[in-house]
Formats: structure tokens, C-alpha cells, sequence
């Protein structure tokens, strides 16, 4: 890779730049995109990740090992006591992972409800109090058709709420919100990113399992690209 790839908190923070954005992580690859994407860009990223009780932690540990890797300020928010509102979800319920390609009628049991508004808003009050002027986060369009908080009519709406909800307007982004997860790998290839520092599958096994809807879009993104993915598959 790159010098500039390996750019720390330290080296963004001493560019022309000098704005703050806060960046919601999961771990996964479009998050660890959009991170990356901002942090070249010159801006001083400040990553969260929420652990909302989701049914494993190896994209939070993930996350976390990464913003160690390039120094960037590191946040994971314990709401796992939302779980129990939240129910009906495969992502936090004992409820068997739907596999296959992503299909509307199977992966709506993967719908955490209401989980990008929570994240959104708790980000959001994160943003002002550190004087960050947008929040970044990873929805694509290969999402639209399954999750609704992932739809540029949840974005616009969000921004506007946003930008009257404090004192200090926020903005939310969503860079890759026009795009799918092949052109959002094209993009993190083109950057010299590193995907082995990513993980996308629902099963938190020690391999991805590469039968779930997340891992066969992550798969289909790699040939597209006519790149083998670097971490390892059952």
C-alpha cells in the first residue's frame, strides 16, 4: 500500500483541512470504506461503532483494531440494552440466518428496526459536541430494496432533521448512497485499501461462511472487480 493509505489521525489533522466528521463503523466494508474515503480526504475522522446487541463482535473488534492501526480516536457504544425492544431481527434474535443472495422476502428477517435512526441521532449528538460538522455513513443501493433506512428518502429526511434538531446544523452523508458494494469496492481498490481489515458476515464463526446474503453480495463485489478476497471462506 501506499504512504498516503497508511495516513494516521495525526498527519490528516496537520492538512488545509482541519474539519471534524464523525464516522459510523461497523467493521464491514463500506463503513471501513467511507472511514478511510473521509480520512484521505483530509478530514479528522472520528469513528463510533454501536454495539446494539447483535449476535457476535467480530466487526466491533475489527473496528477497533483498525482505528488503532491508523490512530484515529476510537468509540464503541454500549445500547445493548435496546435489544429488548428491537426484536425479531436474525442480526440480535435466536433466529436462523437466511441464506442465499439477497432476496426481499428472506432478508427482511435481517431488519434490526429502526437501527439506522438510533445510530444516526446518537452520532449525531456526538458530532456537536466535538464540533464535527456531518456525520458519515455506509448505506449503498444495493440496500434500498431490503432495508428502508438505507433509502435516499431516509437520508434526505434525516438531513433535514438534522440540520434543525441542535443548535449546530449537521450534516449526514452518505457518499456511496447512489452506488452498490462492487462500485463501492472499486473505489477501495482504486485507494489501495486493505479488505482483509474487514468483516461482512452475519455468522460470527471463525471463517465467513460465504452462504449468507452479506458474505454472497461481498463475494459477487470481489469477481465483479476480478479480485479474490482476502479473508478466508469455509
Amino acid at each position: 500500500m501506499s504512504t498516503s493509505t497508511h495516513a494516521s489521525q495525526a498527519d490528516n489533522s496537520t492538512t488545509e483541512n482541519h474539519r471534524k466528521v464523525v464516522v459510523i463503523y461497523s467493521g464491514g466494508m463500506d463503513s471501513y470504506t467511507v472511514l478511510r474515503q473521509a480520512a484521505l480526504d483530509g478530514f479528522e475522522v472520528y469513528p463510533v461503532s454501536f454495539d446494539y446487541g447483535q449476535r457476535h463482535k467480530k466487526e466491533l473488534l475489527l473496528a477497533e483494531s483498525v482505528c488503532k492501526r491508523y490512530g484515529y480516536p476510537f468509540k464503541i457504544v454500549d445500547v445493548s440494552s435496546i435489544n429488548q425492544l428491537l426484536k425479531g431481527s436474525a442480526l440480535t434474535d435466536d433466529i436462523d440466518v437466511p441464506e442465499g443472495h439477497y432476496e426481499e422476502a428472506s432478508m427482511q428477517q435481517t431488519v434490526v428496526p429502526n437501527r439506522n435512526m438510533i445510530m444516526l441521532s446518537m452520532a449525531v449528538g456526538y458530532a456537536v459536541s466535538i464540533g464535527a460538522e456531518a456525520v458519515y455513513f455506509g448505506a449503498h443501493s444495493g440496500d434500498h430494496a431490503i432495508y428502508p433506512d438505507c433509502r435516499t428518502e431516509f437520508m434526505e429526511k434525516m438531513n433535514d432533521v438534522c440540520q434543525i434538531a441542535n443548535y449546530e446544523p449537521v450534516e449526514i452523508r452518505a457518499p456511496f448512497i447512489a452506488h452498490n458494494k462492487i462500485d463501492i469496492l472499486r473505489e477501495g481498490l482504486r485507494l489501495g485499501l486493505d479488505y482483509s481489515e474487514t468483516w461482512t458476515c452475519y455468522k460470527g464463526l471463525e471463517k465467513a461462511c460465504g452462504k449468507c446474503g452479506s458474505c454472497q453480495e461481498r463475494l459477487e463485489a470481489f469477481a465483479k472487480n476480478g479480485v479474490k478476497d482476502p479473508i478466508d471462506y469455509f
